[in-house]
Formats: structure tokens, C-alpha cells, sequence
């Protein structure tokens, strides 16, 4: 039985309007099946293909990828950022990552939740239909992931088990999904500005890792998440001066993670680190000391970026606000931090990852910004899409150093330090 596909209650739109941006940026694994599809239509044998393999061996026995121009863009990127193998031969003909991006579908018991990767300029400008519009294509995508993963449900109406709130501690989906619910709900209340909000998820997440859920569910979970929220609210300072700055050890950490967010290593925009090892580790060295230049390790880093520029307050503006808030609610609301969609992080876990992508995101859009190359508004949305770029998906954010250095910021209070920090 398949499982049903969950709109969620976050406003946030999108269509693809041909910007080529996805097929510049990735190197797209394929299957072996979809390796012999591609090869069958013949491309290679086109004159437009110069003779380029359509796909090209990828690490170990049996892994490929789709084949890129000198450029770094997709083999079959064609003419008005149109694919080659959509205009030939329809959607269904393409491999399934490309059929399926930017949606995420993040299996929750019975349903599957809908996430985006706000790596898409159209995510970002939230330009297109609602998600709920899609419905007719997601259905298809769920399909499509239930065949190649082995998702489905079980004969009690549940699909694999729900990812614990901590080590040794698991809830039903139900309750894990009214967390999430609640946790966005404080994201959307717009009573403060979005730093606070975040700063009052935090401190909801440190109440709750202190408590044990055994005996309260259902409705009862409701109702003390209703209270210890209202009581955080009153507990949680509401400018961010008033929270202390950020220590060494969180300046540390936090510029080892605003490295790994900051870096792209393939596509047009790729940044020195793919250079080779030296230059990555002349890079590391920079943000390790955290003065003078940014090394420029995306392509859109100006020349002009320095790290004390980056620490200068840049309030945000209405439309910036809207743009994280939407970010951060849907984030939340469609599981995609925790689980399977970020390295099988526990809940709390993957919840202090994500809103350590807040204080990466002010940093960069101010890094971006630099010298007036860009608006504060273009250099935020241009942040937000290389922080999502990698948020889940880049194995570097997957280490157990990285684990540690998330859960030290999170215990000794520096995480909700750098969101006060950032947040000016």
C-alpha cells in the first residue's frame, strides 16, 4: 500500500523556471538502470555531444554519474537551460534525482512529509505554484522512492520506525510530529524578531532533553509543550545585545562549520578548495585564525570579504525575515533535519545542527555581500542557497567531529550565543 503524501501548513511556492542552476552545481548520480537508459538513446553518437560519454564511472564498482562539459554543467544542459533528455524524451526519462529535485520526501509513519532545498533560486524568490499543487508529481516521486528504497508500510500502518529524540529515548511519529509542529509554531510566531524565536526553540530543546516522554503523549504531550513554551518566552531575552557574546571555543567551532557551508568544490561557482589539497588546507588555516581575507571558497565570494566586515551587525530586512522564516518552518515541519534526510541524527541532535545554520547564513550573506557587490537581500538569498546546498547532504557535515562540535556549542549555551550574535 502506498503511502499518502502530507501537505504541509507552510506557505512556501515553487516551480522551475529554467535557471540551469542544478545542472551547473551537481554531479548527479545515477543508477545502473538509468545508465542503460541514457546510453540507449544514443547521445554520444549526437554532434552536439562532441563524442562525451553520456555517463561516466563515480568511485567504486557500479557507481555513475551524469557526465559534465569542461564547464562544470550537465552534459545534457541544451539551449535555454532546457534538459536534452526532458525535451526528448519527457520527464519520466530522466534519472529519478533530477525527476525529484528540489523536493525532499521524509518518510513519517503512515505519510511522507514534503521538504525543499532552498539550493533553488526559485525556492528562495518562493516563485511558482504552492506546494500543494504538486500533488499529482510528489505522489509519482513517492512512488518512485518507495520502489527504490523498500519504504512501505507495514501491516500496522507504519513505515520504519521513528528517529529517536536522543540516544535511548524514541517516541510514535505521532508525538514526534507534534514536536516538530509545535517547535515551528514558534518559528512563526512573529512576536519577536526570528533570532528570538530560534533562541526560544533552543531553549524548548534543552527542556526536553531533560525530560522523559514515556508516560506523556498524545494530547497530554500537546498541552505540556503549550505550557513550556509560554514559559521560555518570558525566560528567553528578547534583544539579542542582551544575550553575551560568543566565546573562543564558539568562535572556533562556528568558523570550522561556516568553512565546510561556505565551500564549493564543484559546478561553475566552484571555489578554490577544488584546487587541491594545499589550498584547502591554506583555507582551513585562514578560518582557523579568523582574520584578515575570506578565502574564496565558493566563486561568488568578492574579493573584498574579510572576516571583521562579517562580524558587523546588518539588521534584517522584512522580506529577509520572511524568507528564513519560511526556511526554518519548513525545515522543521517536514522532518527533513533529523533521520534519514540528515545522516540519521537524532531529533535534538538534528535540531541544533539546523538553527547552527542561522548564524552560518548572517555570516555568509554578509560575506557576500561585501564591497557592495551585492544588496543584503541578494546576499542573503545567495546564502541560504549554498547553506542548503550542503545542510543534508554534504558528507563533511556528517562526521562525528562535526556531531561533537554541534552538541559542545548546544551544551555550554554558545549555539544560542551565535544566534543572538549573528542575529543583530
Amino acid at each position: 500500500m502506498p503511502m499518502p503524501v502530507v501537505s504541509l501548513p507552510v506557505v512556501q511556492r515553487w516551480d522551475c523556471h529554467s535557471c540551469g542552476e542544478c545542472c551547473r552545481s551537481y554531479a548527479v548520480r545515477v543508477t545502473a538502470v538509468e545508465k542503460a537508459r541514457l546510453e540507449a538513446q544514443g547521445w554520444d553518437t549526437r554532434p552536439d555531444f562532441d563524442g562525451l560519454p553520456a555517463v561516466v564511472a563515480d568511485g567504486g564498482p557500479g557507481q555513475f554519474r551524469l557526465n559534465q562539459r569542461p564547464d562544470g554543467s550537465c552534459v545534457f544542459l541544451g539551449p535555454g537551460n532546457r534538459c536534452r533528455v526532458h525535451a526528448a524524451f519527457g520527464a519520466a526519462a530522466k534519472p529519478m534525482s533530477c525527476r525529484i529535485y528540489p523536493f525532499v520526501l521524509v518518510p513519517a509513519g503512515d505519510h511522507w512529509r514534503v521538504g525543499l532545498r532552498f539550493a533553488c533560486p526559485s525556492a528562495v524568490g518562493d516563485r511558482g505554484r504552492p506546494l500543494g499543487d504538486h500533488a499529482a508529481d510528489l505522489r509519482d516521486y513517492a512512488a518512485l522512492l518507495e520502489a527504490s528504497t523498500g519504504v512501505t508500510l507495514t501491516a500496522g500502518g507504519q513505515s520504519a520506525p521513528a528517529p529517536p529524540l536522543q540516544p535511548g529515548h524514541a517516541v510514535p511519529w505521532a508525538d514526534l510530529v507534534r514536536f516538530a509542529q509545535s517547535l515551528a509554531g514558534q518559528v512563526a510566531d512573529d512576536t519577536g524578531p526570528l533570532d528570538y524565536r530560534l533562541r526560544q526553540v533552543l531553549a524548548v530543546s534543552e527542556l526536553c532533553q531533560k525530560s522523559r516522554f514515556d508516560a506523556i503523549s498524545g494530547a497530554r504531550l500537546g498541552e505540556f509543550l503549550t505550557v513550556i513554551t509560554a514559559a521560555v518566552a518570558e525566560d528567553v531575552p528578547l534583544a539579542a545585545a542582551a544575550v553575551p557574546r560568543p566565546g573562543w571555543l564558539g568562535r572556533t567551532v562556528f568558523r570550522q562549520v561556516a568553512a565546510i557551508y561556505s565551500r564549493k568544490d564543484a559546478g561553475t561557482h566552484a571555489g578554490v578548495a577544488a584546487r587541491g589539497r594545499g589550498t584547502r588546507t591554506r583555507a582551513a588555516w585562514r578560518f582557523a585564525v579568523g582574520r584578515g581575507a575570506v578565502p574564496k571558497l565558493h566563486g561568488l565570494i568578492p574579493p573584498e570579504a574579510t572576516f571583521e566586515a562579517a562580524e558587523v551587525p546588518q539588521p534584517l530586512s522584512a522580506d529577509a525575515d520572511a524568507l528564513l522564516t519560511r526556511f526554518y518552518r519548513l525545515k522543521i515541519e517536514s522532518l527533513q533535519f533529523c533521520g534519514p534526510t540528515n545522516f540519521g541524527r537524532p531529533f535534538w541532535a538534528g535540531l541544533d545542527a539546523l538553527v547552527l545554520t542561522y548564524p552560518v547564513i548572517r555570516w555568509l550573506g554578509r560575506v557576500l555581500a561585501a564591497g557592495g557587490t551585492r544588496t543584503p537581500d541578494d546576499a542573503l538569498k545567495l546564502a541560504v542557497q549554498a547553506v542548503d546546498d550542503g545542510f543534508g547532504f554534504n558528507t563533511l557535515l556528517s562526521t562525528r567531529r562535526q556531531a561533537w562540535g554541534v552538541r559542545t556549542l548546544s551544551e555550554r549555551g554558545e549555539l544560542a550565543k551565535l544566534v543572538a550574535w549573528y542575529g543583530r
